[in-house]
């Protein structure tokens, strides 16, 4: 349950305040984690572990066992006698037995909060296994997803859970080999200002540590617990549609979409025979680069000529004859507010057809 390196580092620490050494054994006299090598205790602690004795003096060591709820899961080994050294026994022995129940409790957690995200429980295990590990059920929360450019082999999920705390009401967990998922609790405040604040702190904070290309997506906010799962489907969907159509962001969130998160989920021939239908087989981002520029500008500024014009730098008639040669060519009026929504959904269609060819169905 609990790493051995987190029991190295515990001991080590607490060598340097009671300069004694330490270590700990299995039950089968291995040592898990130690100071310096005592070795020649594993037979000792063997022979001890089986014994009735909670603590044990054996030729210069004090001896004492860690329990796991009544089981015996280690064995400390403490170099010196003395009521002095006994007393730091009896504390180091408490110190890692109430480490195994905060590791185990955290366990517990992750795995309810995995199951959770992953619609893997009842509604009546919902409510009952979150009141047995003291999870509030009614409060907001939101699921924000982290990718980044190596996956999470680069400690971006111990880097997560070290920006929000190991004693927050955050929860940090991973369900597959990719992105890190953040199931945060909010407060009842400015809840958008919140979320875009951690979002983007912990981005810094990631940045900081050299990992690079991160996107952040989220959901909505849930006020019941059982509504996480939806959440994270829809943080599941902002990272899918803000790669496609907002690939200039690297924090996107599920209500920033719009129109997106439909083409996302339209079948790839429906979308080809829109195009079909609409241009006759040419594609909408066949256009050279001068036309491209001046559609999306004119878009930008809301179908308004003159604005556009002066953005360009370019003569309102220079742009006029623009929209006619390309309204002679498709047959669409960009300043006609139905043919411009024609264009628009075309050229996402394009871009998320396009955007679909790297996978393989």
């Amino acid at each position: 349950m609990i790493s051995n390196q987190i029991l190295q580092n515990t001991i080590d620490g607490l060598k340097a305040i009671a300069r004694v050494d330490f270590c700990v054994m299995d039950v089968d006299g291995k040592d898990v984690a130690s100071t310096i090598d005592m070795s020649s205790c594993s037979k000792a602690a063997v022979e001890f572990a089986v014994s009735p004795a909670d603590s044990q003096e054996i030729q210069g060591y004090q001896y004492f066992k860690i329990f796991d709820e009544q089981q015996l899961e280690y064995v400390l080994v403490i170099a010196g006698t003395g009521e002095d050294v006994y007393t730091i026994g009896k504390m180091v022995a408490f110190q890692i037995q109430n480490l195994l129940v905060a590791y185990k409790e955290r366990f517990d957690k992750d795995n309810f909060i995995k199951n959770l995200l992953l619609d893997n429980l009842l509604l009546v295990d919902i409510y009952s296994r979150s009141k047995k590990l003291h999870i509030q059920a009614d409060v907001p929360r939101v699921v924000m997803i982290v990718e980044s450019a190596n996956g999470k082999d680069n400690n971006a999920l111990e880097l997560s859970r070290g920006y929000f705390g190991v004693n927050s009401r955050d929860f940090v967990t991973a369900v597959d080999e990719n992105n890190v998922i953040v199931v945060k609790e909010l407060s009842e405040g400015d809840l958008g200002r919140e979320i875009e604040k951690a979002a983007r702190g912990l981005e810094n904070c990631l940045q900081k540590e050299g990992i690079k290309d991160i996107r952040i997506a989220y959901g909505t906010v849930v006020h019941e617990i059982k509504e996480v799962s939806r959440s994270y489907k829809e943080a599941k969907m902002a990272l899918d549609v803000g790669k496609i159509f907002f690939d200039e962001r690297d924090i996107i969130a599920y209500s920033e979409l719009g129109i997106g998160r439909l083409i996302y989920q339209l079948p790839i021939p429906l979308c080809k025979m829109f195009i079909r239908e609409i241009f006759g087989g040419k594609s909408p981002d066949e256009f050279d680069e001068e036309t491209l520029t001046t559609i999306h500008k004119f878009f930008e500024n809301s179908l308004n000529v003159s604005e556009t014009s002066r953005q360009l730098f370019i003569h309102r008639n220079t742009l006029v004859y623009r929209l006619d040669k390309l309204q002679k060519s498709t047959g669409l009026d960009l300043r006609v507010f139905e043919d411009a929504i024609t264009f628009k959904i075309a050229l996402m269609v394009v871009k998320y057809m396009k955007y679909m060819e790297t996978f393989e169905y």
